[in-house]
């Protein structure tokens, strides 16, 4: 089971690459200074002058963006207000939803409003979450300020909260109108945060773009932005984002190949969830649970030892974690139970094949996960 990339379009030094659902497609604009014409863009979309828009975002961003975005929307004629909000994993809760329904009441948001999460994986979550449940469904526009949402979070509608049971447990489906990337914004991303983006660039690679991965093993240094340098960085936005939309326009729902993005997910989240939100950051616990797959994969005879190792080490040239923690074995079949993915009581998992492929398994038993696991353990 493979996910090849769509085909990006250029025009005015933009690539724009177009999730192509048949009821709502929309398109992911890619370009340096993409920020500056958020308002003209969201125009383009179809929404008129004086339409109220709340942009939700984080102190940080709020910081360096917040002025640029309000100001760009201004200029096209929207009445903005901005809520900001503390975006930590710990944050992702009911609560803070709630935080920005209340500012959709105080705004007077209508069903003609919409609202632009300007931030990370966690703002475009619960900005989402917010918008598909004011006035049951209001229009979002994501515009991702981290490598994590440039190349996955912000893309495919996927929106939600933590449960103190598990990642993600509470949410819904709802797609943005327009994805906005600007990867001068990455300028001021912490150098931990790009690498945690990092690890969802090679789960592209691993689940249907053998390409990308060799680029990225060629690469060599992948732990920075300046390593990654501008020509490879837009090259794994563009490539990461084309193979996200075509897999979404494939199954919008997750009802069949779009479970192979969760590669790395199901044993990341238990991670993510047993460690604590926070002691983790996302892409650092999906980089373990990648390995902890290829473990599993290669102990069922499902790839090889040498593309384990290969998957390893550029997992590890991009400065992220490879050794599973030490957590309670029982804990962990515990928390699995509680995954999303689960159906029929049966863990479903992604492994790998072979790079570029992988395939959806619910035949893994406890014994097996449990021997992977010590076996990916720091001594």
């Amino acid at each position: 089971m493979t996910a090849t990339p769509a085909t990006p379009s250029t025009s005015a030094g933009f690539r724009t690459i177009e999730v192509a659902l048949s009821a709502n497609p929309y398109p992911v604009v890619i370009g340096d200074g993409a920020l500056a014409g958020l308002g003209a863009r969201i125009a383009e979309r179809g929404f008129r002058s004086g339409t109220r828009v709340l942009v939700v975002t984080n102190p940080v961003v709020h910081e360096h963006y917040g002025a640029a975005a309000l100001t760009s929307l201004r200029q096209a004629g929207f009445e903005p207000a901005e809520l900001v909000i503390e975006a930590g994993e710990d944050q992702k809760t009911p609560a803070t939803v709630a935080r920005i329904h209340d500012a959709a009441f105080e705004q007077r948001l209508e069903r003609g409003s919409l609202i632009v999460a300007l931030g990370g994986g966690v703002v475009g979550d619960m900005a989402g979450f917010a918008a598909a449940t004011w006035l049951r469904g209001i229009a979002v526009v994501q515009v991702p300020t981290t490598l994590l949402a440039m190349v996955d979070a912000a893309i495919g509608g996927k929106t939600g909260v933590n449960h103190p049971g598990g990642k993600n447990l509470i949410g819904a489906f709802h797609q943005p109108r327009l994805v906005l990337i600007d990867p001068t914004t990455l300028a001021t991303l912490p150098e931990r945060e790009f690498r945690a983006g990092m690890a969802e660039v090679i789960k592209y690679g691993v689940i249907g773009d053998a390409e990308l991965f060799a680029e990225l093993e060629a690469a060599g240094d992948l732990s920075s932005m300046a390593a990654v340098g501008p020509q490879l960085l837009q090259t794994l936005l563009e490539r990461s984002a084309a193979a996200k939309a075509r897999v979404v326009a494939a199954d919008e729902r997750e009802g069949g190949l779009r479970a192979i993005l969760n590669y790395g997910h199901t044993l990341g989240h238990v991670v993510e969830t047993l460690c604590g939100y926070g002691t983790w950051l996302h892409g650092e616990a999906v980089a373990i649970g990648m390995v902890a797959a290829g473990e599993i994969a290669l102990a069922m005879g499902l790839w090889s030892a040498a593309d384990q190792a290969r998957q390893k080490a550029v997992i590890a040239a991009a400065g992220l974690p490879l050794a599973w923690p030490r957590l309670d074995p029982q804990a962990v079949l515990q928390c699995l139970q509680a995954d999303k993915k689960v159906k029929d009581g049966r863990v479903r998992f992604v492994l790998p094949t072979a790079i570029g492929a992988v395939e959806i398994r619910d035949d893994v038993d406890s014994e097996r996960i449990l021997a992977a696991l010590a076996a990916q353990t720091s001594p």
